[in-house]
């Protein structure tokens, strides 16, 4: 009998090592049937307090499902590069506002790089980057390698914040990758509230503090809006009538709005066609639009001639939290603010949700470092008995009269709907500002009971793969064919301990790459098998046709194994998604394929043959 102590030894160590890495999800398995077997939630309750340590262990040291399987949700984002090619333009005249347009418009939900569509389109209207961009002394060729290197900048750096509010909101193994020059494919299993996830992963946290205009100024400016007759950015808008019936305690004393003497808040609505439809003004002086209009007006407040008529350095921005009647009506607050901001959220510090002290509202609080400290004490002493407003991604927050100096540095984000969503602010802020605004262009949900039907379809393809394949081999190959079957079972073993240990996620695809890596395991038995029988056609001893077969079919083992690495490897690099949970197990599995069919289906036959369980005929 030849030497396998080592041997022996590496394939026990193989087999502890991965019922150890697999013992974890056995014990979450466990824990979570003991959890629901309790008849009262107070029992239930009670014991995984008791238990709290082992669970939670069990429950990060288990095999993670994919998406597919758990349940959670599938999102393509894309990174609005055009508004960064904007940020980063020290001249815009109406011609380049017009180029944007166009671009944006011929885009659409394309994946070309807009650098290169950029410099494409001012070359083909024979216009120099130059005049919009960096130094005028730059080349076309210059200015275009700086824009790709702030767009490839933008792009990373959207995809680790967009990591950090993942990993501070508390998804368990993310799977966050680039596609392209601009998208990022991101997937969530376990998540069940889709909406907040939109909210924190949508938000650019571009967080600004702007001083607020005297309200005759925007008085005066919504009158210029109204009397030049804007015409509606959506045609689809509804006009609600209850503008023109509400009562001067209830909304607007003199609105803008013309309608019917005899409306009522139940009639019909109509589409409003000029903007002064939806914008009206409240006996205090507070310019509003109600609820159902807010978005229609967003978006023509947005529009490039709608900003030429207001004053030099201003914008119109709506507020992120309604006033409400008592009839229920809600109405947005319009602000007109500076457009340069006093300060932003580039030094801020800190972050907190809680609820406040005099009204236990949620709120933000929020610290700044030591130079935002001493802007701030700056601004706000400069500034007493003014409006601030706190704005965040184009919304106001909140617009407070500074009543003294604030030497502190600290402030607040109040007009917050509830504690989910300044938990959510709180998360934003401490991951940072995106680069440039972010869209969902693709989402998919999965939901639980569709990841149960899947996770029962996988298990029982690998029951009957591995039923079939391990019938076969012990009808075809007789007790050679257990030798190969007790292989199979540690390559599994192997491939789901590799996948626990390194907290990898088993998907759909995944158990596809499982099943297909059993064929291939026993295929390289069959290889060694057939050279195994041709020696023993040939007239040598069970033992030279041993050594013969594992030597002659090695080669040929080794060829298909590395060949499938290498391209399931290509897969891993090239593929998203799916396709890289596939890869993933189809590489685990070849390469177990390899140490167990030549490794130890070489050490049982050492051990066994000169016995009397091994002969001639054990190869059928």
């Amino acid at each position: 009998m030849k030497n396998n102590s080592f041997k022996l030894i590496l394939i026990a160590v193989v087999a502890l090592v991965s019922v150890w890495s697999i013992w974890p999800t056995y014990r979450d398995y466990a824990f979570t049937k003991k959890l629901g077997s309790f008849r009262s939630g107070e029992d239930s309750l009670k014991y995984a307090l008791e238990h709290r340590t082992e669970i939670e262990h069990a429950k990060d040291k288990s095999l993670k499902l994919g998406l597919d399987l758990k349940g959670g949700m599938h999102l393509v984002m894309e990174v609005d590069l055009f508004d960064l090619i904007e940020q980063k333009a020290w001249n815009k005249d109406a011609n380049f506002y017009r180029i944007m347009a166009k671009l944006r418009s011929a885009s659409g939900n394309s994946s070309d790089n807009v650098v290169d569509l950029l410099a494409a389109e001012f070359k083909k209207e024979n216009i120099r980057l130059s005049r919009y961009f960096y130094d005028i002394r730059n080349t076309d060729q210059e200015i275009v390698g700086k824009l790709n290197k702030e767009s490839q900048d933008a792009l990373v750096r959207a995809k680790e914040i967009i990591r950090n509010r993942i990993d501070q909101y508390g998804v368990a193994e993310p799977v966050i990758q680039t596609q392209g020059s601009r998208r990022i494919i991101i997937e969530l299993s376990g998540v069940t509230d889709e909406a907040r996830v939109r909210r924190l992963l949508k938000g650019t946290a571009k967080l600004e503090f702007r001083l607020v205009k005297e309200p005759e100024l925007l008085l005066r400016t919504i009158e210029r809006l109204n009397s030049a007759q804007i015409q509606a950015s959506s045609p689809q808008a509804p006009a609600d009538s209850a503008m023109a019936a509400a009562k001067p305690s209830e909304a607007p004393a003199a609105s803008a709005a013309t309608v019917a003497d005899n409306a009522a808040p139940s009639a019909a609505p109509k589409a409003p066609r000029k903007l002064s439809d939806v914008i009206g003004v409240m006996q205090n002086g507070l310019v509003f639009t109600p609820d159902y209009a807010r978005d229609y007006v967003a978006s023509t407040l947005n529009r490039e001639d709608i900003r030429a008529l207001l004053p030099q350095d201003t914008e119109l921005l709506l507020s992120a939290k309604p006033l409400q009647t008592e009839k229920g009506e809600k109405y947005y607050p319009i602000y007109l603010v500076q457009k340069t901001p006093e300060l932003t959220g580039g030094v801020i510090t800190e972050a907190k949700a809680t609820f406040g002290a005099q009204n236990s509202q949620p709120e933000v609080l929020m610290s700044m470092n030591e130079e935002g400290t001493s802007k701030w004490a700056r601004i706000t002493g400069a500034n007493i008995g003014k409006q601030i407003a706190i704005v965040l991604d184009g919304t106001v927050y909140s617009a407070p009269v500074v009543q003294s100096r604030i030497p502190s540095g600290n402030s607040v984000i109040n007009g917050i709907s509830g504690l989910d969503e300044a938990k959510d602010l709180e998360i934003i802020l401490k991951a940072g500002a995106l680069p440039a605004p972010v869209r969902i262009l693709e989402e998919r949900t999965v939901g639980p009971s569709l990841g149960s039907d899947y996770i029962r379809s996988g298990l029982l393809s690998l029951i009957w793969g591995f039923t079939a394949v391990a019938v076969f081999m012990i009808v075809y190959y007789h007790k050679a064919g257990i030798a190969a079957d007790i292989a199979l079972v540690l390559n599994i073993l192997i491939v789901i301990s590799v996948l626990a240990g390194f907290s990898a996620a088993l998907s759909l695809p995944g158990i596809a790459g499982i099943v297909l890596t059993m064929g291939m395991a026993v295929d390289a038995n069959v290889l060694i098998y057939e050279r195994i029988r041709e020696e023993l056609d040939e007239g040598k001893s069970l033992r030279l046709a041993v050594d013969a077969g594992y030597n002659r079919a090695f080669s040929s083992i080794l060829d298909s194994h590395v060949t499938t690495l290498s391209a399931a490897f290509l897969l891993y690099v090239y593929g998203i998604g799916p396709i890289q949970g596939f890869a993933v197990t189809l590489m685990i599995g070849t390469g177990a394929s390899l140490f167990t069919a030549v490794v130890v289906t070489r050490v049982i036959f050492d051990l066994l043959l000169g016995g009397k369980f091994m002969t001639e005929k054990s190869f059928g």
